[in-house]
């Protein structure tokens, strides 16, 4: 093949784009990669070409010793704006932590975010509905949006479900503008949701999610003050596999979460109910019969679940298999018995020993009985998937 230097011999040079991108694909280095564009214009546009996914060194997402111990850049709308129009073929972005980043910041996602499906602005704190104008503008492909303590409303929420549909995780937790009016448009216009993060956002009852698409299936509700038709809204899809509420407000007290075994969450497999100190037997035995696909319950610090829900927990939840019961000031040696006795599949239980009404021979029955099982003397805060993975 007689190449362009007239000599007969075809170089490196002659190849086409496409096969330099097909090169630059297989390079697993990253200081090879980063060295790719060092060769030539030529071959530094090509990087840019196949460069598909961008975030700094103040991203939360890029946590390591080295990215630590660097100086930290105040990331500004010139310098998004260069990377943007540099790198214009990104599927994953994170400008988490650009705590400074005007709206303006994403004026060029509106040019060059059709192909963007994954966004994380976590703790930029300027950003408004006007941004989220401009992503819904630009970046139609959208599937995750973490909006993590931004400065957004529903206003903002119902322009990002008309146009991104196609939206399956979303984070909006600490975004404390938002109501059940927003979730109501994302629920109702993004039918392929997955994934929903709200923690913390006190104006949202829970009824935003009433009809949610049977997608749905992993709703992070922490310190929200959900109303038991919050609750019925929650579970209305079907679908719902992950779900925490933990820390709830005193909205809901003794039976208020018993819908979740109503018959609408027969597919929930994680349950959070941390810190739910007023929530009763009535919740607890609606649940563990509503819920038998149960596999992780947290119940710790739920002060007010006694014997018959003790009791409930090990009749029905057979597929049970790691309970957290940490501080739970009324679970007795009857209690502890009758999870003893049933719960067959329970490979894990989280309990300090040193807060327990249990007595030290019922502890000693039960690992002569349950030998298999991991008791832990432990608390663990956070349970279940990542949110992103779902």
């Amino acid at each position: 093949m007689e190449g362009s230097s007239g000599d007969g011999q075809t170089s490196v040079m002659d190849l086409p784009d496409d096969c330099l991108c097909f090169i630059f694909q297989w390079l697993d280095c990253g200081t090879d990669r980063e060295s790719f564009g060092l060769t030539c214009h030529r071959w530094l546009d090509v990087q840019n070409l196949c460069r598909r996914s961008l975030q700094f060194q103040c991203s939360f997402t890029l946590l390591t010793r080295s990215s630590l111990s660097q100086p930290i850049i105040d990331i500004g709308s010139f310098h998004v704006s260069r990377l943007l129009t540099r790198f214009q073929h990104l599927n994953w972005l994170s400008l988490s932590g650009c705590t400074e980043l005007p709206d303006s910041g994403l004026n060029q996602l509106q040019n060059y975010g059709s192909k963007l499906q994954t966004l994380y602005l976590d703790c930029c704190f300027q950003i408004t509905d006007n941004g989220l104008s401009m992503i819904a503008t630009g970046c139609s492909s959208l599937t995750s949006i973490s909006l993590y303590r931004c400065n957004v409303t529903d206003v903002g929420l119902e322009t990002l479900a008309i146009t991104c549909s196609t939206l399956m995780r979303v984070n909006l937790s600490y975004c404390l503008h938002i109501s059940d009016c927003g979730l109501r448009a994302l629920s109702q216009g993004c039918s392929q949701l997955t994934a929903v993060r709200i923690s913390s956002c006190r104006s949202v009852t829970g009824i935003g999610f009433n009809g949610c698409s049977p997608t749905l299936a992993y709703i992070d509700a922490e310190s929200c003050q959900l109303g038991p038709e919050g609750i019925i809204g929650i579970v209305s899809g079907g679908g719902l596999e992950f779900l925490n509420v933990s820390g709830m407000s005193l909205t809901l007290i003794g039976g208020g979460l018993a819908a979740i075994g109503t018959g609408y969450a027969t597919r929930l497999k994680t349950l959070n109910l941390r810190m739910c100190r007023n929530v009763g037997d009535e919740s607890i035995v609606a649940i563990a019969k509503g819920c038998p696909l149960l596999e992780e319950w947290n119940l710790s610090l739920c002060h007010e679940v006694r014997f018959p829900g003790w009791a409930s927990v090990g009749l029905s939840c057979n597929n049970l298999e790691k309970l957290h019961v940490n501080r739970c000031r009324n679970l007795c040696d009857l209690g502890l018995q009758a999870l003893r006795d049933g719960c067959k599949q329970l490979l894990i239980l989280y309990v300090n020993k040193k807060n327990s009404r249990v007595s030290s021979t019922a502890w000693e029955l039960f690992k002569m009985y349950r030998g298999n099982v991991d008791i832990k003397d432990e608390e663990v805060m956070c349970i279940g998937p990542d949110w992103i993975a779902r």
